[in-house]
């Protein structure tokens, strides 16, 4: 091996070497075990939180691989379908190349396709580095074939079955792209804005309980005022009860309109009155139904005021405006310029009461990045009230385990409240809707046009067209679960695969990605039994991953990290540059740049994947978000160096010795202890990944990799290497090697590559039997095996206890550490007799002693310096040794210490309250405590005394 790590050297030549050997698939053995990943954005890059989830993925996937299971990992990317046509308009700009409607439909979904040939694999190169070890034969895409049958057969048939209509409701829509978007998809932002309070006149001389002829309504969109359809009062409002069924004169439009009594408004907010704008708002909407109240669009999809309004009754039926209009000078108008000019129309006519500052959240679309609007549209939706029933069911009944659980709740309070789900978008890519319209506006619904007229008995001169949106980009990843393993076929693969296992995914998808899995899934796939079936059995989700401040990472913030960058290493001038790159704002990049200057002053070293892993799932707990710390990610690359330089001292200790040899094999007591340690890190690492705490996990496998075998017991073989018989020595070369190659396999989930670079190496010395397509990821896991050496555990815990002690007692002492100390033992029993007796090289070699001996009495020592193994006591002799004031400083401080402990003890013990209501179990470890404490106390004293009289 070399002699430094270099992860740069091994990583990405042994993920080649994986690949192509075809190691990544399933095995077609054993009980099968499937992760769908979410898939990603064609348009995307990897992202930290992208490196979290997947870490955990296929630490889960190479876990169950090793342990016999027919494990798939199936790949996957989605359409993306907003994202993807922006980016390919863009890219037609730029390159001043015919844009969309000059292509046309057609025209530009080619386009599409050949920029999803030429860049859309961004993201799977990326995830070829993080060690994602899927399985790339059965990549799907949403809009592949396959997967396109799927989404129209789910479409069809849930038309069948009157789960999909279509009709004029209340949508996100955003008027640069022109399209309808999901809540996902709608960012709110604080705003510093205004609410404009208005005067709305009392109609046919009516005046409120004070004398005024108008109320005063607040908003924070004057515009929308147009389509005013009725102002809303509480009904126990006392001001306002004798207005209940009266009319306002709606300023500026010379149109009469309710008044009408809802508990929805605040009474207590403003003036207790509210401008009611069905068309126009979500709240509105519901009042306006609630009331049979029209719905005045004043809109077009690009957010200019029409010329004529268009009205709908609640049916979502187009309705004769008859005097409803809109004034001549505000047709045309932008809306934020229409908002202007009605706020100045307003203050002419002494209709504005007053203006006032506003702390707003104002939705903007995520893609576009301008003002949505609530605008009446006509959408297809899914009825899916029958759905989520079925689907909560499952949660409820426990065929779907939430970890961590309390996500349950998050679940249910959006599956018991939920609406219907808008399924249409105004776009070109993605999914055209299987739906054809004659000439007087019927609609067909189909597979293709040739079984719409097949199914309708319609003419060949009928003239039908095809429905111009696409289906939402949620509609077709609903069906990932099922839809990539063939169906609707009734595949091998859907019979092996499905349900699938685990889903890992945040906590900000479970209803707009996980919930709408659940029902798609349990609607269209039954057991043999007729009962639906699950999509996955657990869902693992993950929080957010935050920035050391705690702060969202973004672009804006300059304080995105790439994962990429973390393992090959970035300097600062290239690391500014990526994060500044295609800013317009000059101050902006200048302060993102000052922030990494800060932050980075030499740009980030290079990690490995290994070490970025490991850090993640060190970091995955169970809380909602997790804080970056590059000081972790640091410590991790250490610890891959320490793995790395441990295995070469194995190996160097190791290079001529076989397992298979047939030589007499004595183990030394190290060696059954560290046997006997690993057996008990397996059996802990098992249940945290088991039970999917990660972090768990990784701190198991740090605590017995450094701190056991790298810090112990290597150490504890060299006595053995200096004067060990043969049979120690093939004992000590043999346990060596066969804990280091297991430990291998332990770590290898979470950390692939160095593993897989080391077990190479130590398989063949460890008795392994390989080959030239042997790898550790197909080896067995690490199985618990029977307790053998529970006595050599006990004694070497003994042992390392008296090492430290006198370690620690050189530390005190400033002895130094190559200084050969005299322990003199008092209060030995046989134990203790038997276990200095069986293992004097090791404590004569590790804590540098010249002599062991044992005392009767404690006062039979020489002025010393003591330390206490349970009640043992080991005398090291001070006489010319030490600082005789700073040790009594030193005992000095110890009995200040054991007294204010002891003074704990005996006051829980003294409190009457404690001791009745403590079980007997604390009051007995109280009285332990006390008794040890009192016992180490006089020892203090004792040896004070003595140090006292050197």
């Amino acid at each position: 091996m070399d002699k430094t790590y270099t992860p740069d050297a091994i990583e990405q030549r042994i993920y080649a070497a994986w690949e192509k050997a075809g190691h990544f698939k399933p095995s077609g053995q054993g009980s099968s075990y499937c992760i769908m990943i979410p898939p990603p954005n064609v348009t995307g890059s990897l992202h930290m939180g992208h490196a979290f989830q997947h870490t955990l993925m296929d630490t889960l996937t190479r876990y169950k691989r090793m342990d016999g299971y027919n494990t798939l990992w199936q790949v996957g990317s989605d359409h993306a379908g907003i994202a993807t046509q922006m980016v390919v308009e863009r890219k037609l700009a730029a390159e001043n190349g015919p844009t969309r409607h000059e292509l046309g439909r057609d025209g530009f979904i080619e386009k599409v396709w050949e920029w999803k040939e030429e860049s859309g694999g961004t993201i799977t190169q990326q995830m070829r580095r993080l060690g994602d070890s899927v399985d790339w034969d059965r990549e799907r895409f949403t809009m592949d074939a396959g997967l396109s049958v799927a989404v129209e057969e789910v479409f069809v048939r849930l038309y069948e079955d009157g789960l999909i209509y279509r009709g004029k409701r209340l949508v996100n829509w955003d008027p640069k792209l022109k399209t309808a978007i999901s809540d996902l998809e709608v960012e709110n932002k604080e705003s510093k804005g205004k609410i404009w309070h208005l005067r709305y006149p009392l109609a046919d001389g009516v005046t409120t309980s004070d004398g005024k002829n108008y109320l005063v309504v607040a908003t924070t969109r004057p515009e929308t005022m147009l389509g005013d359809a009725c102002v809303a009062v509480h009904p126990e409002d006392e001001r306002y009860l004798a207005l209940h069924g009266k009319f306002i004169d709606l300023p500026l439009v010379n149109r009469r309109i309710p008044i009408v009594a809802d508990d929805y408004v605040d009474q207590e907010f403003g003036s207790g009155c509210v401008k009611i704008t069905p068309a126009h708002d979500f709240n509105d909407y519901e009042v306006g139904k609630k009331h049979s109240m029209p719905m005045i669009n004043v809109l077009t999809d690009e957010a200019f005021i029409l010329e004529q309004p268009e009205v709908f009754n609640t049916n979502g039926e187009e309705v004769d405006s008859g005097e409803i209009t809109i004034p001549k000078a505000f047709q045309g108008l932008e809306r934020f310029a229409a908002r202007k000019a009605i706020v100045e129309a307003f203050e002419a006519a002494g209709l504005l009461q007053e203006i006032a500052e506003h702390d707003n959240k104002v939705p903007y679309g995520d893609r576009s990045g301008v003002v949505i609007e609530p605008l009446l549209t006509d959408q297809w939706y899914v009825r899916v009230a029958p759905l989520a029933a079925t689907a909560t069911k499952a949660v409820e009944d426990g065929e779907i385990q939430f970890v961590p659980k309390q996500y349950e709740n998050m679940y249910f309070s959006w599956m018991r409240d939920i609406q219907d789900w808008c399924i249409s978008r105004q776009l070109w890519w993605g999914h055209r809707i299987p739906a054809w319209y004659d000439a007087e506006g019927n609609v067909y619904v189909g597979r293709s046009e040739a079984e719409v007229r097949s199914k309708h008995k319609l003419a060949d001169d009928v003239v039908l067209n095809q429905d111009n949106d696409v289906l939402d980009t949620w509609f077709s990843s609903a069906l990932w679960t099922f839809s990539t393993l063939g169906w609707p076929e009734n595949t091998e693969d859907l019979k092996t695969f499905h349900p699938t296992d685990v889903l890992v995914t945040g906590f900000d998808i479970i209803f707009f990605w996980v919930a709408r899995m659940i029902m798609m899934t349990m609607h269209f796939l039954k057991d043999e039994q007729g009962k639906p079936q699950v999509p996955f059995k657990t869902v693992y989700v993950t929080g957010l991953i935050r920035d050391d401040q705690g702060e969202k990472m973004s672009k804006s913030k300059g304080n995105v990290i790439d994962p990429l960058d973390m393992i090959d290493g970035i300097s600062l001038e290239q690391l500014i540059e990526s994060r500044t790159s295609n800013m317009m704002q000059d101050k902006l990049a200048q302060r993102i740049a000052n922030r990494t200057k800060k932050e980075f002053p030499e740009g980030i070293a290079a990690h490995g994947t290994d070490a970025l892993r490991f850090t993640l799932a060190a970091l995955a707990s169970t809380g909602r978000d997790i804080n970056w710390d590059m000081k972790r990610l640091d410590g991790y690359r250490n610890f891959c160096n320490k793995l790395w330089n441990a295995s070469r001292y194995v190996l160097m200790n190791t290079e001529q010795y076989s397992a298979n040899d047939n030589a007499e094999i004595e183990l030394s007591l190290a060696d059954q202890w560290i046997i006997e340690r690993f057996n008990d890190t397996v059996k802990q690492f098992r249940a945290a990944l088991d039970n999917y705490r990660f972090d768990q996990a990784a701190n198991i496998a740090y605590e017995f990799t450094w701190h056991q075998f790298c810090d112990w017991y290597l150490e504890l073989t060299k006595p053995v290497f200096n004067s060990g018989t043969e049979a120690q020595l093939h004992g000590t070369r043999h346990t060596l090697l066969t804990v280091l190659e297991q430990l291998l396999r332990l770590l290898h989930p979470i950390m692939p590559y160095i593993t897989e670079e080391i077990w190479q190496r130590v398989a063949p010395l460890a008795g392994v039997e390989t080959n030239s397509d042997s790898t550790i990821m197909l080896q067995a896991y690490p199985q618990v095996q029977p307790t053998q050496h529970q006595q050599a555990s006990a004694d070497m815990e003994w042992i390392k206890k008296v090492i430290v002690a006198v370690r620690t007692i050189r530390a005190e002492m400033n002895l130094s550490p190559s200084q050969s100390l005299d322990v003199l033992i008092s209060g030995a029993d046989e134990t203790t007799q038997r276990r200095v007796e069986q293992n004097r090289s090791f404590l004569k070699a590790l804590a540098r002693l010249d002599s062991i001996s044992f005392i009767n009495h404690a006062d039979e020592a020489p002025a010393s310096a003591t330390a206490l193994v349970g009640r043992v006591e080991f005398h090291i002799p001070m006489a010319g040794l030490i600082d005789k004031e700073a040790e009594l400083a030193r005992l000095d401080k110890s009995i200040e210490k054991v007294l204010s402990d002891l003074g704990k003890v005996k006051g829980k013990l003294a409190n009457e309250n404690f001791v009745s209501r403590a079980p007997a179990n604390v009051i007995a470890q109280e009285n332990e405590r006390l008794v040890e404490g009192e016992a180490t106390l006089k020892q203090l004293q004792l040896q004070r005394e003595k140090i006292a009289t050197l």
